[in-house]
């Protein structure tokens, strides 16, 4: 007899990083780390202000802005990504290299979505999705007003 888990953050975590290994596995022969998919998937819909992009992704991953200065150099670096100073703040963009790499990254993820999530009822899915972003609201709420 089974028996079912509690919904807790080991059990969050436990698939987090089950499926966090995935990905890595995936982008590894791309010479990718994760957060600089995070990084590329945050450019893929266009040019992104520097300042909002290293918020985005600190606030994202509960990184310091160091390690995220540090993934967009890596990034510009590998020509996969670009400054423009164009716009007045300086924004990043996607080279076409970027753009490749990037949809590489789309279809891995949406191939390991669709293996995972595969025969979960949509309301199952649903009711997991609206409690962990319930968990996730909760969570940036007290680290907000809780000093590091």
């Amino acid at each position: 007899m089974s028996t079912v888990p509690t919904l807790n953050g080991q059990v969050i975590g436990q698939a987090h990083y089950a499926t966090r290994a995935l990905l890595e596995r995936a982008t590894a022969p791309l010479g990718i780390e994760f957060n600089q998919v995070l990084v590329l998937n945050a450019l893929a819909n266009g040019p992104v202000e520097r300042a909002p992009l290293i918020q985005r992704i600190t606030s994202t991953r509960k990184v310091d802005e160091q390690e995220v200065q540090r993934v967009l150099a890596t990034l510009v670096e590998a020509n996969l990504a670009q400054v423009d100073h164009d716009a007045g703040a300086p924004r990043l963009r996607l080279t076409d290299a970027g753009h490749t790499v990037q949809a590489r990254i789309a279809d891995a993820v949406a191939d390991i979505g669709a293996r995972l999530y595969a025969g979960i009822p949509t309301d199952e899915a649903s009711a997991a999705a609206r409690a962990l972003t319930l968990v996730t609201q909760r969570a940036n709420a007290e680290l907000a007003a809780t000093p590091t």
